[in-house]
């Protein structure tokens, strides 16, 4: 199992966390989530592509053009016009027009920008996903990694730098035994 995530939007946080105790490798840019993971399983046991924040930055300083990018990229210029066209919807054959319309004329989460990288790192994935030694030494250390990601300390964590309050220690008298 992969999952994607796109750089600088961190919605997809603690769906990748879950994924990551349940032993799925990830692919994705190395954002919010993606960083924590990597510092706890290495980043070597994800599968990390595309820009950096600085290179999003950028991106958008210079003027980001989709058709720019899709002129390279003959196989996603394909897809996008078979979903335009109803190639997978022949009954209702422009419903998704304006999804891919939309796509390309605002394209906030730069999916065209990093499908390349996206690509390209995706043949590793099938690649390394050949050799089930390695695929599931990687699983195993997610798993182990994914320690961190505990409810308790998230809860805590949210706690003190979120909600800026602070735990109560509540002793609880011992449960009389129904033996008794």
């Amino acid at each position: 199992e992969a999952v994607v995530s796109t750089q600088s939007t961190g919605a997809s946080g603690t769906g990748n966390m879950k994924f990551m105790l349940n032993g799925a490798l990830t692919i994705g840019t190395l954002d919010g989530a993606n960083v924590e993971m990597s510092e706890e399983c290495g980043i070597e046991n994800m599968f990390i592509f595309g820009m950096r924040v600085a290179d999003v930055e950028k991106l958008w300083r210079d003027g980001y053009d989709t058709r720019k990018f899709l002129a390279d990229l003959p196989e996603l210029q394909l897809a996008f016009n078979q979903i335009k066209t109803g190639f997978f919807n022949s009954s209702e054959p422009h419903k998704f027009e304006g999804f891919v319309d939309g796509l390309i004329s605002n394209d906030r989460f730069c999916v065209i920008a990093d499908f390349a990288a996206y690509v390209a790192e995706q043949e590793k994935v099938s690649e390394l996903y050949m050799d089930w030694v390695q695929w599931t030494e990687k699983c195993l250390l997610n798993i182990a990694g994914s320690g961190k990601f505990t409810s308790d300390r998230t809860i805590t964590q949210y706690a003190e730098e979120i909600w800026k309050v602070k735990s109560v220690e509540v002793d609880l008298a011992p449960v009389p035994d129904s033996k008794e």
